[in-house]
């Protein structure tokens, strides 16, 4: 058995075996991040009381919006540094690095200067509605939280720099090592301290920087030492071309987040906060196939890019037709899962959440069409020419809300008509993705297909 593992994984082109073994490392690595993050919710909540848990969860999303003030920074360079490498061009790579971090330096320094300013004037006990009591703690909790937020955001450039040589197994290595650090030291602190929201923060905050810094240190010094960054090489003529391509990743991810957390909101306020938890069972139970399947597709991005500037077309087209095997293999597994949803469903919530069956039908659609759009995708990302996909995620959520709406009013469809308006959205954007991608191989794409 080992022998074939061997042979399936290790087997083909240098490139493919590369991705091969990053996927295997990668679902082992996934698995270690569930059980520690499934492990730290039980033992954060023993030590903090169920209202603190809630603030400080609270207090972190709204905190983690501040995540797009890169403005795509991060995935321009690791495409722009992909290309560099395969190239062999390392003083182009040492550009695009020392620059990066020069960029995200100064946009998060400019970011941090003016919530500090800010957070002097803020009530965080009215916008998080907690007791007065708690406003000098919050304070002074919002200060550090959000200084290491600004912080780890710089340092996470080493994760787009592991994609960039197609090491994402690494890269995914950073979150599990974090959670296992925080999982000890909650540990501690529920041994030697009385539960305390500010410790709970720091703990949370501090270790994902210091992991990170961790990463930057070894690496740098050893594995990416040619491309340390640099004051001496930082030059904002390579800005333009970082930003340019950046920004379009950034609308499209605005674009993702807003679709996809309007579905929540609307549901709400249609059919009240219960049919939520109904959606959000579903959704989570069907959505194990797509994270499975971006565990396996993920390392093709920076490989296609590699490929696409060395114009190997062959592997290329082999690589997507495998991903597209592969996509339906989990297709048919869906099928499977959705024949045993109430069975699965009894033994995951019991009895307290009743799925309606059109809701995991709709719900199976939309994860279909998500997982036959990934090769595409990932695909166009690898080359950069997302100019259309840029278009189709601002016209998806232009006609998503009112589809939502007509689906889930005027049919009278409720909170399942809410999924299949994205379904009726992003199911085109699989037939225009793919014309593009046979357009750009062609070697005859023009306009919008190559751009």
């Amino acid at each position: 058995m080992i022998y074939k593992l061997k042979s399936i994984f290790l087997k083909g082109h240098e490139r493919s075996v590369k991705a091969n073994i990053n996927i295997f490392y990668s679902l082992i690595i996934k698995g270690m991040s569930i059980v520690s993050q499934l492990a730290l919710v039980p033992l954060t909540l023993d030590y903090l009381d169920k209202t603190q848990y809630g603030i400080w969860l609270t207090l972190a999303s709204i905190i983690g919006w501040f995540s797009f003030f890169d403005i795509g920074v991060g995935n321009g360079l690791r495409n722009k540094l992909a290309e560099a490498l395969a190239k062999n061009d390392l003083t182009m790579a040492r550009k695009y690095v020392s620059t990066s971090y020069a960029l995200v330096s100064m946009i998060f320094s400019a970011v941090l200067a003016l919530f500090l300013f800010i957070n002097n004037f803020l009530d965080w006990t009215s916008i998080l509605n907690t007791p007065k009591a708690m406003g000098v703690e919050l304070t002074k909790l919002t200060f550090f939280v959000f200084s290491f937020f600004c912080i780890r955001f710089v340092l996470t450039l080493i994760g787009n720099i592991l994609f960039a040589y197609q090491k994402p197994a690494l890269n995914n290595l950073i979150a599990p090592l974090g959670n296992i650090l925080s999982l000890l030291i909650i540990y501690i602190l529920t041994i030697t301290t009385e539960g305390s929201l500010f410790y709970v923060g720091l703990t949370f905050s501090a270790i994902p920087v210091i992991v990170l810094l961790a990463f930057n240190i070894i690496l740098f010094s050893k594995s990416f030492a040619a491309i340390r960054p640099s004051i001496k090489e930082i030059d904002f003529s390579h800005s333009g071309s970082l930003l340019g391509l950046g920004m379009q990743f950034f609308v499209i991810q605005i674009s993702a987040l807003v679709l996809f957390t309007t579905s929540n909101i609307i549901i709400t306020r249609e059919f009240g906060p219960d049919e939520v938890t109904v959606y959000n069972i579903s959704f989570k139970y069907f959505s194990i196939l797509t994270m499975v399947y971006g565990i396996i597709v993920t390392p093709f991005w920076s490989a296609i890019t590699d490929a696409f500037v060395k114009k190997e077309y062959d592997w290329i087209r082999k690589t997507i037709r495998k991903l597209e095997l592969i996509g339906f293999g989990f297709v048919l597994l869906g099928v499977i899962m959705l024949l045993v949803s109430n069975w699965v469903y009894d033994l995951w919530v019991g009895d307290s959440v009743n799925v309606p069956l059109n809701m995991d039908l709709i719900m199976w659609l939309f994860v279909v069409v998500m997982i036959l759009n990934r090769p595409y995708n990932v695909f166009i990302n690898g080359t950069g020419k997302v100019r259309l996909q840029l278009y189709t995620a601002v016209v998806s959520i232009i006609i998503t809300i009112p589809l939502a709406l007509f689906f889930a009013r005027s049919l009278g469809m409720g909170p399942s008509g809410v999924v299949l308006s994205t379904v009726c959205t992003t199911f085109p954007t699989m037939i225009l993705w793919r014309i593009q991608y046979k357009k750009i191989l062609s070697g005859k794409p023009q306009g919008i297909w190559n751009q």
